[in-house]
């Protein structure tokens, strides 16, 4: 076990972090959790983990707090030894019309979507560098690549992701560490529980919202296999922009 790879996934107590962890899980990697607040949530995601055979453990902090996330990263590191995967999936949304808009709700969306995979990633490819490989995956959206009436927070901050990621992936390739981000588009999580499903369905080819597991199967590629793979966006939304 302890020559598996690790994998560091934030955001993973629920929804598309979840099946992200237990995917990788599922290729034998280890793998390390952050999540928020909810406690029984992240006990039975590291359940489901344990499960699969590999080292599971589940960290709770702030993403949107620069130390919390040092000193997290430095405990997955004390207790793994090492990191080959991260993978930014926290965020949040805190949608309304511009017009309306107060700071907290823009600056929450930021700090915890934009700013969370700058505070991230900072010690994490300290860690990669001096192993000469690692890679990272940002998880955007389709809203950061077409805008979205009522998320100017959330686009601006999946976006800022996208420029994120490609920007890396040019300074750290001579390392070999790869960085790529997907776009997901309407995945049925609790994110999307509460929209108009059969209207959505409407505008997508596929005709039919996406699964978490889409998502965490594109993870697992680009961690895997992608091995020519960086400075990518690769939408995964049933084919809705295009």
């Amino acid at each position: 076990m302890t020559d598996n790879k690790v994998a560091l996934v934030t955001g993973a107590s629920r929804g598309i972090g979840k099946a992200c962890a237990i995917e990788l899980a599922k290729s034998g990697y280890n793998v390390a959790i952050s999540y928020a607040g909810n406690d029984e949530a992240a006990n039975k995601t590291i359940e489901e983990l344990n499960a699969l055979k590999v080292k599971a453990k589940a960290y709770k902090f702030n993403v949107a707090d620069k130390d919390a996330c040092q000193k997290a990263v430095e405990e997955v590191i004390n207790d793994f030894g090492k990191i080959d995967v991260l993978v930014n999936n926290a965020g949040i949304t805190r949608d309304g019309l511009f017009l309306r808009m107060n700071s907290e709700n823009w600056e929450a969306v930021i700090n915890t979507n934009l700013n969370s995979a700058f505070y991230m990633t900072s010690p994490v490819i300290k860690i990669m560098m001096k192993q000469r490989s690692g890679c990272i995956v940002n998880m955007s959206s389709i809203v950061g690549i077409m805008g979205n009436a009522g998320q100017a927070n959330y686009s601006a901050a999946k976006a800022g992701l996208i420029g994120f990621t490609k920007s890396l992936a040019k300074e750290l390739g001579s390392r070999n560490i790869r960085v790529n981000a997907i776009a997901p588009g309407f995945i049925q999580t609790d994110m999307t529980k509460d929209l108009d499903t059969e209207k959505i369905t409407e505008h997508i080819p596929l005709k039919r919202l996406g699964l978490p597991e889409d998502i965490a199967k594109t993870v697992k590629f680009l961690a895997e296999d992608a091995t020519y793979i960086t400075g990518q966006v690769i939408g995964v939304d049933g084919g809705l922009v295009i």
